[in-house]
């Protein structure tokens, strides 16, 4: 059995405490490794060893800085299809969307950040009465990353890259459902010979751990990326020390389809929006909203097309769906199924347990894509986030009915519209309470543009130079002449 381990000071070691927790494969529904249990005298240590390469790391020329985060990319890219199998291994996701999407996405984050490492650009203001007020943009120090389960390479690199670029050290806290692409991770930091401290990763319960690594006086910022809920107690906590936040929290997000859109377009996408990963990721479009005109025959579509998708063992290149992350976070999802048919939802497609099929996978958490009308708007599926494999339909009349159903809810992450009139693509866009909207198009990223969500679906941006100037203070320096 593997034994997943902290990444401290350069060196793999197990927990101080010497605890260890059991990690699952969600395919098969049995543990496959033992992971180092964390605690706080290990969030010390490695906080310790992040402060003594500090100096070091901070003083490297950019350019220096550049070339670590490409040698481990170089790394991670040699051994690409290692990486994909243990990245579905531990999510229980197809590895074909592992090897095609989650890995290139995280090799992509490194070499991104290395360039802006290198283009990184302050400001200077001429006075007129004979003065210079020019911006240093200088690192925090010590800084935290914490990630979640669904997309844990990609982004765990989307927050360590842009640290370590602007010359942070990097305290790094994956989820404890998936540890073993962060364990390989610091294995090519080790064989890159990264600087012993300047990135540490911890394993453990985000309870316990991640709570820990909050609130550490010496960690200056924390980068999360996960639930509302958790969300609102990492910025509970780390109020009083002032610590600077960048939360990127849960999603309701809309997928928008107006009556003259490219309908095969449209019904292909918001498949794709709704049940990619399983639907486990946070900009999935999870409430399908269709012009009355076209309602019928794109809800028959819709349906006839996620009958479609393919359930099963994530090893096979002809899987659409693997399996859901946890048995606990089945369960979620089936309640919520349950809920909304005790609110009057019909159930057009799915709903139950999936078998994959093959020994392997007999006893894997494995999900049918569902899909559900007939609710209210205001119904909890429609209101909260299910994260997992469940779309709702939705008809709406007009314009201003589309909005008023796509901005009712607490969230505002991300939004898609599908409709050919340019004017009206742009007008709806504006008026989304959505920190991403996509047209005729979804899940399309470019990394040089800000990402994040409005009301409770977060705080902060990442991505491109805001991502750079969020690791970063700036200080002024005015200078007479």
């Amino acid at each position: 059995m593997l034994e997943l381990r902290n990444y401290i000071g350069g060196a793999l070691r197990a927990s101080g405490s010497g605890r260890w927790f059991d990690t699952y494969e969600p395919a098969v529904g049995r543990v496959y490794a033992r992971t180092a249990q964390s605690d706080a005298q290990d969030v010390a240590a490695a906080v310790a060893a992040a402060q003594a390469a500090f100096s070091a790391w901070r003083d490297l020329p950019a350019a220096q800085r550049a070339a670590w985060l490409n040698r481990i990319a170089d790394l991670i890219e040699r051994d690409l299809e290692h990486f994909a199998r243990a990245e579905s291994q531990d999510t229980g996701k197809p590895l074909t969307l592992a090897r095609t999407l989650d890995i290139p996405r995280a090799i992509a984050n490194l070499r991104f950040f290395a360039a802006a490492a290198t283009q990184f650009a302050s400001e200077a203001h001429a006075m007129e009465i004979g003065a210079i007020n020019y911006t240093l943009r200088q690192p925090h120090g010590v800084v935290a990353g914490i990630s979640p389960w669904n997309l844990p390479l990609y982004l765990l690199t989307w927050k360590v890259a842009p640290a370590l670029a602007t010359g942070n050290c990097v305290i790094a806290k994956p989820s404890e459902f998936t540890p073993l692409t962060a364990t390989l991770l610091a294995e090519r930091c080790i064989e890159a010979g990264l600087p012993p401290g300047v990135l540490g990763i911890l394993q453990g319960p985000g309870g316990e751990v991640g709570q820990a690594v909050v609130v550490h006086p010496q960690v200056r910022a924390i980068s999360f990326t996960g639930g509302t809920a958790t969300g609102r107690q990492i910025a509970t906590a780390a109020a009083p020390q002032f610590k600077k936040l960048s939360l990127e929290l849960g999603g309701k997000n809309p997928t928008v389809v107006f009556a003259d859109a490219d309908f095969d377009a449209a019904v292909e996408g918001a498949v794709r929006a709704a049940f990619t990963n399983q639907g486990e990721i946070c900009l999935c479009g999870s409430r399908v909203l269709v012009e009355h005109a076209i309602y019928g025959r794109f809800r028959d579509a819709f349906v006839e097309r996620v009958r479609r998708l393919r359930v099963g063992d994530p090893l096979d290149p002809q899987t659409d769906q693997g399996a859901i992350v946890s048995s606990v976070h089945l369960e979620k999802v089936l309640s919520a199924i349950a809920r909304a048919r005790a609110d009057g939802g019909r159930l057009l497609c799915g709903g139950e347990r999936a078998r994959a099929g093959g020994e392997r996978c007999r006893e894997g958490w494995f999900m049918q894509p569902t899909v559900i009308d007939g609710l209210a708007p205001e119904c909890a599926a429609n209101q909260e986030e299910i994260f997992g494999p469940v779309a709702t339909l939705l008809p709406f009349k007009d314009e201003n009915d589309a909005l008023r159903i796509a901005n009712g809810t607490v969230y505002g992450l991300a939004a898609s519209i599908w409709s050919c009139d340019v004017e009206r693509c742009h007008r709806v866009a504006a008026r989304l309470e959505s920190g991403l909207v996509w047209v005729n198009t979804w899940m399309l990223r470019d990394l040089r543009t800000p990402m994040g969500g409005v009301k409770q679906s977060g705080l902060g941006r990442e991505g491109g130079w805001e991502a750079m100037r969020f690791f970063t203070e700036p200080r002024n320096v005015c200078v007479k002449y």
